[in-house]
């Protein structure tokens, strides 16, 4: 029987290296728990891993979280869809902190809903709602592509695999590869959780916006 309470090894990989804050939730258990978190997660929250792994990501909202935007977050995950709201979190010590939060659907090879993709960037106190700044950076980088790069990009958006993607777009899934590797390197992307939170800072998966 499959270990659902634990990320597999590949799962795992794709927020490791991460230079964001990163989880991934399993929603075929209750409450969607998180399975795994990086570093990077533990450096911006202060909660250590024991106490992230088996949360839903709701504990880290507070008396100020905003009620809408933690109900568009549900939305996203009840409809299987990118969602990036910028909302304001807790860390342990209680500081409260403006976090620009994109939640992602990954689909298995069958394009069954397997995982959330979660990640968390805190914003500057000033930030004046919605960044534009990090809008058009993510919008630069992904015109930079080439025509199929960016095509696979929006199909990684939406939470498929390369088989899907081959599928989708008559490609090898050995091209496939090759377009994600040389789409990751265009980006500047480490892994390819932040390729996601790119395409989805650009828009061009059509998430729900805060």
């Amino acid at each position: 029987m499959a270990d659902f309470t634990a990320a597999p090894s590949g799962l795992s990989a794709l927020i490791a290296n991460s230079p964001v804050a990163s989880v991934i939730s399993n929603p075929r258990l209750q409450d969607n728990p998180i399975i795994a978190c990086n570093q990077a997660f533990i450096d911006l929250t202060g909660y250590p891993e024991n106490e992230v792994v088996g949360r839903n990501c709701r504990f880290l909202a507070g008396p100020a979280t905003e009620p809408r935007l933690s109900e568009m977050i549900r939305e996203g995950v009840r409809e299987k869809r990118p969602v990036l709201v910028e909302i304001l979190n807790y860390k342990k010590n209680g500081t409260p902190f403006r976090n620009a939060v994109l939640v992602a659907p990954i689909f298995d090879a069958e394009g069954e809903l397997e995982y959330f993709l979660g990640s968390q960037v805190e914003l500057p106190e000033d930030a004046p709602g919605p960044s534009a700044s990090r809008h058009d950076k993510a919008m630069k980088l992904v015109n930079a592509l080439t025509p199929r790069q960016r095509e696979v990009l929006e199909h990684m958006a939406m939470g498929k695999l390369n088989k899907q993607i081959a599928y989708d777009l008559g490609l090898s899934e050995q091209t496939v590869k090759m377009h994600r590797a040389a789409l990751l390197d265009r980006l500047g992307a480490a892994t390819t959780a932040d390729a996601i939170r790119i395409a989805v800072e650009a828009n061009i998966s059509a998430p729900a916006q805060a």
